[in-house]
């Protein structure tokens, strides 16, 4: 097992690693921008180095650093939490060439999946459905009509390097397939430096669900059931759930077990999330997430297990402490995402906190990097905290959310607690009746 860890990354999530080590006996280094001297994860690691100025791409997303970071503290591997170098195949290449050890997949499987073409092709030859379209990318807008015209209007282009929603476009017809494949590709170009762009059927009333596996890299993965992430706003997520409320045992089983045997089948080792879109009983590739995702706390309340922990131990070469057999659905759990932005344009509010209170009691989990007087940077993204409940079933869940957004206090900011109150109120996320369009749909009507 590992002396040290050092943790790439900051906020809740780098306290999140950094609590799994401490329960394991393990030291934590945490890195720091020169924004982030103060920051709570800095405060609670074992040990601190500053990597570099405010900048992420000075600091966070500085290999040389974060490399050096180890040299000089002795730390023999690095957790990279999500985001900024988690999928990263040439960092967790430089880490392995210096001696040091990925807690993550390898430097081959995020390569593969962080093509959404490769790792489409790679999912089918695995036995995964996946949504019709083209067969590799379309370089033209004559090709881009002849696979509309084939697979049926309306459709998607998507940047076959993208991600957060950027280079998607909807085209409803024939004739607005010029444009959007255009606009799709200009801004792939911008985000990601490669405008590459592929094409899918658009379903019009899917829900996003994406099931959890582990692997231990030698040929065994469990899955860990479903999260429903529908609720979402320009395709990010900010209401997560497990188990689905659509998705009946048998849907689970099926998919789950399927799931599985693909990331056994390829050696995977860690955590990774593969997300479908679901309508009609049909569940549809769309890609897979090879590293810790935010709302992995709803799996963990539903099967009582730590994800963090189970992640450094398959990194040591320990075997998973957990078999498929030991895992059984308790109740449900709920997570909403927490942002520091003012309603309704959802626009980005840094600054200082002057009273912060996490909610408790039975049931509730508040993963936050938060505290009174903290000042948040304008460098980062706004998620400031993460709410997970837990409840016997989803109706007492909801009850408990409910209850715990009433006792969360954070002022000097505005935050999208508002948004969650309201939500809650809405009779069909009582039953759960939503799609992935159900939020912006909700939020045109409320905020027009």
């Amino acid at each position: 097992m590992f002396d040290k860890i050092l943790i790439a990354n900051r906020g809740e999530i780098a306290l999140r690693v950094i609590r799994a080590c401490r329960e394991m006996g393990i030291r934590s280094v945490a890195v720091h921008s020169t924004a982030d001297s103060d920051a709570m994860h800095v405060r609670m690691a074992d040990e601190s180095v500053c990597i570099g100025p405010a900048a992420g791409t000075d600091s966070y997303l500085s290999i040389p650093a974060i490399v050096s970071a180890c040299d000089i503290t002795g730390a023999q591997a690095i957790h990279p939490g999500y985001g900024f170098l988690s999928e990263n195949a040439r960092f967790v290449q430089i880490v392995e060439d210096h001696g040091l050890t990925f807690i993550g997949p390898s430097a081959e499987h995020i390569r593969i999946m962080g093509d959404k073409i490769t790792a489409k092709d790679t999912m089918k030859a695995l036995g995964v459905p996946c949504v019709p379209g083209s067969d590799g990318g379309v370089p033209t807008v004559e090709e881009a009509l002849k696979v509309g015209a084939e697979i049926g209007y309306p459709v998607i282009v998507k940047a076959t390097a993208g991600g957060g929603g950027r280079g998607m476009k909807v085209a409803a017809s024939e004739a607005e397939m010029k444009t959007a494949f255009q606009t799709a590709r200009s801004e792939a170009k911008a985000a990601f430096g490669n405008d590459e762009v592929y094409i899918e059927k658009y379903l019009t009333t899917p829900r996003h669900i994406e099931i959890q596996v582990f692997g231990d890299g030698k040929g065994n993965a469990v899955h860990l059931g479903e999260r429903d992430c529908s609720l979402q706003r320009r395709h990010q997520k900010v209401f997560e759930e497990a188990p689905g409320p659509c998705i009946t045992p048998a849907e689970r089983a099926k998919i789950g077990e399927t799931c599985a045997k693909a990331v056994a089948n390829i050696n995977y080792i860690g955590a990774g999330t593969i997300e479908f879109l679901y309508e009609n009983g049909e569940f549809y590739f769309i890609e897979m997430n090879t590293r810790l995702q935010v709302e992995h706390p709803v799996t963990e309340g539903i099967f009582g297990v730590d994800l963090v922990r189970e992640q450094i131990r398959v990194a040591a070469g320990l075997p998973m402490s957990f078999t498929q057999d030991d895992l059984t659905i308790n109740g449900h759990s709920i997570e909403v995402r927490i942002n520091a932005e003012k309603l309704p344009n959802f626009s980005p509010c840094p600054g200082k906190i002057t009273q912060f209170h996490a909610p408790g009691g039975l049931g509730v989990r508040m993963d936050s990097a938060l505290y009174d007087g903290y000042s948040i940077p304008p460098y980062y993204d706004s998620l400031i905290g993460k709410l997970i409940v837990h409840g016997r079933d989803r109706p007492e869940a909801l009850a408990r959310l409910h209850r715990a957004l009433g006792e969360l206090i954070i002022d000097g900011i505005d935050t999208t607690v508002p948004l969650f109150h309201q939500l809650l109120a809405e009779p069909d996320i009582q039953t759960g009746d939503y799609s992935i369009h159900w939020l912006e749909k909700w939020l045109e009507k409320t905020y027009a």
